[in-house]
């Protein structure tokens, strides 16, 4: 199954480190980002675990809930999880969820056999509230995830989404950001952005991010 942007995310039951869950019913009015890992007891993953249990209250302040998948059951998740909080020195408080049957793991389109034949990808799904895909980020299994990155997408996609803005080259919170070109009345710009604009171009006009 190909998802494509604007799809809604796939809903499973499954279950996961902290229990059984419906992934739609655990997700409610939360911003997701589910991503996948090889397996279990691997040196890239476990950075990258603990590292987004270092990050719980950047991902939280945003309204975020991570997931992450490995198609290993529930007691190798237990006992992985023990390994990750000590040599990481963390507490990992998300789901990971034991894909053991590989279903999500279809389901998301995880499974690149060109690149591994029998585990995941390092496959990221942004999903937002509505549960639509929002954005998707796939690395080969060799290749860890930047999860400041990782922010720096969640935090251009709900800006952009309460501002006709986008967010330009190497954007980062706090940088100026850009006026989308369908708005061309004067009266509209100085409405929505009351700090002025710099126009480089007449497509190419820069304004201090507006909710700062």
């Amino acid at each position: 199954m190909t998802l494509r942007l604007g799809d809604e995310a796939p809903n499973f039951d499954q279950d996961t480190s902290i229990g059984r869950i419906n992934f739609h019913d655990w997700a409610g009015d939360s911003w997701v980002v589910l991503y996948s890992h090889p397996a279990d007891f691997t040196p890239v993953c476990t950075t990258e675990l603990g590292r987004t249990a270092r990050l719980s209250e950047d991902f939280a302040r945003r309204n975020v809930k991570v997931i992450a998948l490995s198609v290993d059951p529930v007691d190798s998740h237990a006992r992985w999880i023990e390994d990750i909080n000590d040599t990481q020195q963390c507490e990992v408080d998300f789901p990971i969820i034991a894909d053991e049957d590989r279903s999500v793991s279809e389901l998301y389109d995880m499974l690149h056999p060109n690149a591994a034949a029998t585990v995941t990808v390092r496959s990221v799904f942004f999903i937002d509230p509505a549960k639509k895909i929002r954005a998707t980020i796939t690395y080969p299994p060799s290749t860890g995830r930047n999860f400041d990155e990782i922010l720096r997408v969640i935090d251009s996609l709900q800006l952009t989404d309460g501002y006709k803005v986008a967010t330009p080259v190497d954007w980062k919170d706090g940088d100026d950001v850009v006026i989308v070109p369908s708005i061309t009345d004067e009266a509209e710009l100085k409405q929505r952005f009351p700090k002025g604009y710099n126009a480089v171009r007449p497509y190419l006009r820069l304004t201090p991010q507006p909710n700062k």
